[in-house]
């Protein structure tokens, strides 16, 4: 059965597991996040050792473990490992619940990972809901107004979503005759151009499955939960929505739509098209809702929804690039992997922030670079990051994706996406404003736990790192896009 393919899994759970017992047994609950991280290291180091191995597939072709999958598996732990660091200084505010707390972010890591590696749709779905449903929990584990609101919210859009997306699934399945990701792929190609046009079910599963991930991902027109979500989670947990949740619907729409849907040519390039209008109407929508913000968390809500757009510039490409091209599977790894380690940069800082001003509104920041310096200038290298200036990730992220579409003949799409980054600028960096320039309400320091400076330290070097190191994990992207599938 292959059951060592699967170690990284299987470590995981038996972790969660392994925290609720613990949870029990002692009574410094500050070794829970102890024995969580340890057990992330554990499965990411059964990933590495697995990585640049042969393509395999395991259990009836259901899974698959190439390289693609091995780098979102270390994606996912690595957001993981740094929600629970920064989790710390959130420890009073969880009260009774961390063990279940711990044990539901493992899960959801648990079923992202699953969601990368899955193959064939039944498998799709059920680690989704493995991921999402821990995710609804978590979204309301404050348990106060705002939070219980933002997790019913959650969970009634996100099970109207999963309808939406089963169903779709049901169509191709009941036009293909299979869940394979690899056997739809040539049932679709046997149908040729009129036999799809002949079968309006499937165009209608494919625009469903479009739709029920397009909530995953915050696309527009399905972000309608976003900024209230955000709002009233966790902070660590809405840092956790805005990155890993992400990463895995991008996971899975690229397995997807590259493995099922990615050859007649002409139906690569009609799907191309639909993301690249997405991608033009999120990035707009998203940049002009955040510009009024004044809670930070909405507004990394809304700016959330814009970076979903600009992620789905290299789906455009992806749809629209000529059969072999991987050019925009290889950019949207880059991209999720700059776009992690500067956004959870981000709200690391913001939680470590908000925790002493209790406050998120975004004046209340004013003068922070006074009171903590090293704090406000890691949240404005991430800041930076997220806007695409150098020398931050972020620059190089958007120049390779933007790089990639517009070789594709996407220019126009291009074109918007940079006009999208110069509005963004206006809302993140007045934020930096703020901190630098403001007065203090205060000269009392920002007190921040030492797990979280840990935290906060690796994403501003990763931030860093990524610009100087782009070649090599550029090329890591690529190498990981061509194993897709084979």
């Amino acid at each position: 059965m292959n059951l060592e393919l699967l170690a990284p899994e299987i470590s995981l759970a038996a972790t969660a597991v392994a925290v609720i017992l613990l949870d029990l047994l002692i009574q410094r609950k500050g070794l829970l996040a102890v024995a969580s991280v340890i057990g992330l290291v554990v499965s990411a180091a059964f990933t590495i050792v697995m990585y640049g191995e042969p393509s395999r597939t395991i259990f009836n072709n259901t899974l698959a473990v190439d390289n693609f999958a091995l780098f979102f598996k270390l994606l996912f732990l690595g957001i993981a490992a740094l929600v629970i660091l920064a989790s710390v200084d959130y420890a009073s505010k969880l009260e009774r619940f961390r063990g279940e707390y711990h044990a539901l972010v493992l899960l959801s890591a648990l079923g992202m990972m699953l969601m990368a590696t899955a193959a064939e749709l039944i498998t799709i779905y059920v680690a989704l809901e493995l991921a999402s449903i821990s995710l609804y929990v978590l979204a309301g584990f404050l348990k106060d107004p705002k939070s219980s609101e933002s997790s019913l919210k959650y969970l009634l859009l996100g099970a109207t979503a999963s309808a939406v997306l089963l169903y779709g699934m049901a169509l191709v399945f009941g036009t293909t005759g299979t869940t394979q990701l690899g056997e739809i792929g040539q049932q679709v190609q046997s149908l040729g151009v009129q036999g799809i046009i002949d079968n309006p079910a499937l165009i209608l599963g494919i625009v469903l499955l479009i739709a029920g991930f397009g909530f995953k991902i915050a696309a527009v027109p399905f972000q309608m939960w976003v900024p209230d979500v955000y709002e009233g989670a966790p902070t660590p947990i809405t840092a956790y929505l805005s990155v890993a949740s992400k990463a895995a619907g991008f996971a899975v729409i690229v397995r997807i739509f590259s493995t099922a849907f990615g050859l007649p040519s002409w139906l690569s390039l009609d799907w191309g098209i639909v993301f690249a209008v997405l991608a033009a109407i999120g990035m707009t929508v998203g940049n002009i809702s955040a510009l009024p913000q004044t809670n930070i968390k909405r507004m990394f809500g809304y700016s959330s929804i814009a970076q979903a757009g600009y992620l789905m510039v290299g789906l455009a490409a992806m749809g629209v690039a000529s059969a072999g091209e991987t050019i925009g599977q290889s950019t949207i790894l880059f991209f999720l992997l700059s776009y992690a380690v500067a956004n959870m940069g981000a709200f690391i800082a913001i939680i470590a922030i908000t925790d002493k001003i209790d406050s998120d509104l975004i004046q209340d920041f004013s003068g922070i670079a006074k009171r903590s310096p090293l704090l406000a200038l890691a949240l404005t290298v991430c800041l930076v990051s997220l806007i695409g200036m150098p020398p931050a990730a972020g620059f190089m992220a958007k120049f390779y994706i933007f790089g990639g579409a517009a070789q594709n003949g996407l220019l126009w799409l291009v074109i918007i996406a940079v006009l999208n980054s110069v509005i963004s600028a206006f809302y993140y960096l007045r934020v930096v404003k703020v901190m630098w320039l403001g007065e203090p309400s205060s000269a009392e320091k920002v007190p921040s736990s030492g797990a979280l400076r840990v935290a906060l330290t690796l994403t501003s070097l990763g931030v860093l790192g990524l610009f100087i190191f782009a070649d090599p994990l550029i090329k890591a992207a690529e190498s990981a896009a061509k194993m897709l599938g084979s």
